[in-house]
């Protein structure tokens, strides 16, 4: 069984597949892994210290894939790496399957066995592979540290013999696994938090964390939440409702940070461009959703935008900012749901179809994108 972890060939994608700590077991199970050269480098890890867990190390992407039976990546394979890779390997990663017919087709047509981590069901036995958590877990911190370095003033309050510096106010739109940890990582610096999701079970998370919740809690609120724990689309009247009062509650903040996405759809608009210009001078939003089209009106994908007086940072690949965290992370992940998939006895790879997390991921197979969701209409 030969498992093959290439170098991200994606731009500003500096995380990996794979870390010391993951081959070491994958290895354990009877696996030869393959890392491309300088496939960890940008996550803090050197060719040595793959090699020093008995890893080989391939010279290009071509050597990597030779004959590999499992492919570890972060993001789909390109037009340009599915040549490389033969048919019936398997291939484990953040596959973005949503609107990406022409992509998935082309896995297909290769004869490629494709897994998307980020549909892994949120049940108690997959919570070790659950990739949305981990990196968004991340991103929520990552996303208070970016605005920190932006905003002009500290965050915590200060009593000092010169007088007294307020503490900042920080508002976190989106109480879901990002959004929590923005709060607790803000809290931890001194900001003053509040936060507003519309899903009811979010009320008591948020307020554990020691902020305050802000929301409309209305009967649409109460049946807000999809069996799965992800917020439904709410109607427009709601939204109405819940925009007015996140206006005037905006107007008072310093620290604006946007967490809002619904898997499959474009991410919500949550802060207009009225509510930037009521905005305090030199106050900061983040928009964790800028990729999926923004929760901010005017956000720009890619680095921080002046809008007014207000510093808008959409920074894209927001968990790659801590490349070294989300790598370690990620590749956990991988490495609970690929161990699902192999024959210990045998130390083969032996994928039992019927297992519910594997229908749940399962992209394609045989030649055919077979997952009901994607499949062509």
């Amino acid at each position: 069984m030969r498992i093959a972890v290439p170098r991200e060939v994606v731009e500003a994608e500096p995380r990996v597949a794979a870390t010391p700590d993951t081959v070491k077991r994958f290895t354990a199970l009877g696996a030869t892994m393959v890392i491309e050269t300088g496939a960890g480098v940008a996550s803090g890890i050197p060719d040595g210290d793959y090699e020093a867990v008995g890893a080989v190390i391939a010279p290009d992407a071509a050597a990597a894939y030779a004959d590999a039976d499992v492919v570890l990546k972060v993001r789909r394979p390109s037009a340009a790496e599915i040549p490389l890779l033969k048919r019936g390997a398997t291939v484990v990663a953040i596959l973005d399957p949503y609107g990406q017919t022409e992509a998935l087709k082309a896995l297909a047509e290769a004869g490629l066995n494709t897994f998307a981590m980020e549909l892994m069901p949120r049940i108690t036995r997959a919570q070790v592979m659950d990739v949305l958590s981990s990196q968004a877990n991340l991103a929520g911190y990552r996303a208070v540290i970016d605005a920190a370095a932006e905003y002009d003033r500290v965050l915590p309050m200060m009593m000092t013999a010169a007088g007294t510096v307020p503490a900042a106010r920080a508002f976190v739109m989106g109480a879901g696994v990002a959004g929590l940890q923005a709060i607790a990582t803000a809290r931890r610096l001194g900001a003053v938090v509040t936060a507003t999701d519309v899903r009811p079970a979010a009320k008591e998370q948020v307020e554990s964390l020691g902020a305050k919740f802000v929301a409309v809690e209305d009967e649409e609120f109460k049946q807000a939440e999809t069996a799965a724990g992800y917020a439904k689309p709410m109607s427009a009247e709601y939204q109405a409702k819940q925009a007015a009062l996140v206006a005037e509650h905006i107007k008072k903040q310093d620290i604006v940070i946007t967490t809002a996405l619904i898997p499959g759809r474009p991410a919500p608009r949550l802060v207009s461009a009225e509510m930037l210009a009521s905005m305090k001078p030199g106050s900061v939003v983040v928009d964790l959703a800028v990729e999926r089209g923004g929760n901010v009106e005017g956000s720009v994908a890619g680095g921080v935008t002046k809008i007014g007086a207000v510093k808008v940072i959409g920074y894209a690949n927001v968990p790659g900012r801590v490349a070294a965290s989300a790598s370690q992370l990620y590749a956990k992940n991988l490495y609970a749901f690929v161990e699902t998939l192999i024959d210990k006895a045998q130390k083969a790879l032996a994928i039992n179809w019927d297992d519910e997390l594997v229908k749940a991921t399962l992209i394609t197979r045989d030649g055919a994108v077979v997952h009901p969701a994607f499949q062509a209409a």
